[in-house]
């Protein structure tokens, strides 16, 4: 990106009545810390150069409504490095943040830490991520923008250390700066495009539309709420499957509602989580987010009705355990044939990551509530469904594992999977009998028992 507007520009892009914070006084050797020759005349110049004192202004300013601590990189300023005194601001926009319970956005553009003062440039990271763990176990959020370019520890802390990370197109995104990669490294690896692939990114916004987006996030994530989810009422039939393997046909039919409808039916101004935060995303098998219901947020974690991928459930996860943290009731829609089990699938670490999903449920404080709207396969399907909160819609089906696959490991024959459907007793009303869901969900919300 060729064009780098100043912090305050970026101020005025996303922010009302900005107003910056006192600046905490630190006195220092002419030529900074080490004693570096020529670096006191540097800062001078890049004072005139900017009008800035120092590489980032900090403030508080309502963004679209929302109030909150804005921290906002002036790159022109020594390329937007931290240093001691840049330290020190972080640290006092954090600590006003806690102190008067307001989320934190940072708009970052940094090359990373201040050469001229050493290991004392370095540390300051330590004191940046010691500032956003107190204000994670504070339950308030922390959006970031990555602008061009986010580079060093500036982008693993501050940026990718955040709660949501939001990006310019085209930025400038990666640990290791443009002067110290490899010879022949890909640039392509290096941008906020190829951020979002890795999943180490939640999505790309224009500039235009930052302010909007910022404002809907703010909004979402600042509304706690100590009331589970009541289960939707199904989009598709309404009787119940006569048999087993019934069931399982109703739920695999193409024509049955799948996870997307059921979010579009009960939620509003929807945004959207995207990535494990591990290298890995799973957009077609996992959709996860926040969205409004009746004046509330609610988070929500969907399987779309395939066999979902490790980053799928490790980016559901990272969703429950951000609705915990901010006190945010979760909404998970089980739909799966079961967990991929592919060759990749057991490299990118399946096991660990179901795992992980079952202790992010089981751990939660926050209310948890599970509709099964489709297929209910095993373990897979089972991670992501509350215990003691699960729904069943009545074209749905839950199993340990698919009939097909029971009958193979039961020795029985081909012909004799309809009736192995019928023994694993999956339909949504036994279900019920079984104590294994609450109720089947029928129309406008009534829950017969069965």
């Amino acid at each position: 990106m060729a064009d780098r507007p100043s912090a305050r520009a970026v101020l005025a892009l996303v922010t009302d009545d900005f107003t910056e914070l006192p600046h905490p006084a630190r006195g220092s050797r002419p030529d900074g810390p080490l004693g570096w020759p020529g670096y006191g005349a540097a800062r001078a110049r890049a004072a005139e150069r900017t009008g800035e004192r120092e590489s980032v202004v900090c403030g508080t300013a309502r963004i679209d409504g929302t109030r909150a601590v804005v921290v906002a990189f002036e790159f022109g300023f020594l390329g937007g490095s931290l240093g001691e005194r840049t330290g020190d601001r972080l640290v006092a926009a954090y600590a006003h943040a806690r102190a008067h319970r307001l989320p934190v956005v940072p708009l970052v553009a940094t090359g990373g830490s201040r050469m001229q003062e050493g290991m004392l440039a370095l540390t300051q990271l330590q004191r940046v991520a010691r500032e956003s763990a107190l204000t994670r176990e504070a339950g308030l959020p922390q959006i970031a923008v990555v602008r061009d370019p986010t580079t060093g520890g500036g982008w693993a802390t501050l940026g990718a250390g955040a709660d949501v990370v939001l990006a310019l197109p085209g930025a400038q995104v990666g640990f290791a700066g443009s002067r110290v990669r490899p010879a022949d490294a890909d640039p392509a690896a290096y941008t906020a495009e190829a951020q979002v692939a890795a999943g180490a990114v939640d999505a790309l916004v224009r500039p235009e539309e930052l302010r909007g987006t910022l404002g809907r996030w703010l909004r979402l994530l600042t509304r706690p709420s100590a009331a589970p989810v009541p289960p939707p009422p199904p989009l598709g039939r309404a009787d119940l499957p006569a048999t087993g393997w019934d069931a399982v046909r109703r739920a695999r039919s193409p024509e049955r509602p799948r996870a997307a409808a059921y979010l579009d039916a009960c939620l509003t101004s929807r945004v959207t989580i995207g990535g494990d935060r591990c290298g890995g995303t799973d957009p077609d098998g996992m959709l996860c987010g926040f969205g409004e219901q009746e004046g509330r947020t609610v988070a929500y974690a969907a399987q779309t009705g395939t066999a979902t991928r490790p980053a799928g459930y490790r980016t559901a996860a990272r969703l429950v355990r951000l609705a915990d943290r901010l006190g945010i009731p979760v909404l998970t829609l089980v739909d799966t044939p079961g967990a991929a089990n592919d060759a990749e699938a057991e490299r990118q670490g399946a096991g660990a990551a179901i795992a992980d999903l079952f202790g992010a449920v089981a751990a939660a404080r926050t209310p948890v509530t599970t509709l099964v709207v489709g297929e209910g396969g095993s373990g897979g399907a089972l991670a992501l469904a509350a215990p003691g909160n699960t729904w069943a819609t009545p074209d749905s089906y839950f199993s340990v594992i698919a009939p097909e696959l029971a009958a193979a490991i039961l020795k029985r024959p081909p012909e004799e999977v309809e009736d192995t459907a019928d023994r694993l007793r999956v339909r949504p009303q036994d279900l019920v009998e079984l104590g294994v869901v609450r109720g089947v969900v029928g129309p406008a919300g009534r829950t017969p028992r069965g």
